[in-house]
């Protein structure tokens, strides 16, 4: 099983890139997946303005930078989302990323790792109603680092144990819906 880990912050003087490589190292020594990091800064996908729904394209996307990103987020099976908060939502570049494509998203779950001023928490309620129209599967286990509390002097995420705690409830959620989701029941399910 591969799990992407979406930094989903394309600003300079970002902390994602740290936060994704943080939990990426977390992922490091598990045994029963691949976690690869994706950083949307490096796909650089333009702003939606096709006149074909991401829906109904077939997975063929009229601009390179949305095809290219669509095969890094077609070979996952499930996703953690690294999102920071702003302004009480979601970063706009990300959910323009999330909004270009459609069937690559369809069907897997998804975990979020957040950080804002109160932990990003606000963010990662939108990203689940958000999440829902392509019926991924939102794991309710989640990490929301505090920008006060959780970040060390140099922007890292400070060593914490209850956050390696959550980090592994999280990582070990994520790769059971994924092996259920790819049992032979849930065909029929998800049909």
């Amino acid at each position: 099983m591969k799990i992407g880990i979406i930094v989903g912050s394309i600003r300079e003087g970002r902390r994602g890139r740290g936060v994704g490589q943080w939990v990426l190292a977390h992922a490091a020594n598990r045994p029963d997946a691949d976690y690869e990091l994706i950083d949307l800064k490096e796909h650089d996908v333009p702003l939606f303005t096709s006149s074909v729904s991401p829906a109904v394209a077939g997975r063929a996307y009229e601009d390179p930078a949305v095809q290219r990103w669509s095969a890094a987020i077609d070979a996952c099976d499930a996703f953690i989302f690294v999102t920071p908060e702003y302004n009480h939502g979601v970063p706009g570049a990300f959910k323009n990323a999330v909004d270009s494509l459609g069937p690559e998203w369809r069907n897997k779950p998804v975990a979020f790792v957040s950080y804002g001023a109160d932990g990003g928490v606000r963010a990662v309620e939108q990203w689940r109603q958000i999440v829902a129209n392509f019926q991924m599967f939102g794991i309710r286990s989640a990490i929301a680092l505090g920008m006060f509390t959780d970040f060390a002097g140099d922007g890292s995420v400070a060593a914490i144990d209850r956050r390696a705690a959550e980090a592994e409830t999280m990582l070990s959620d994520l790769e059971t819906a994924v092996a259920r989701l790819a049992a032979p029941a849930a065909d029929a399910l998800v049909g």
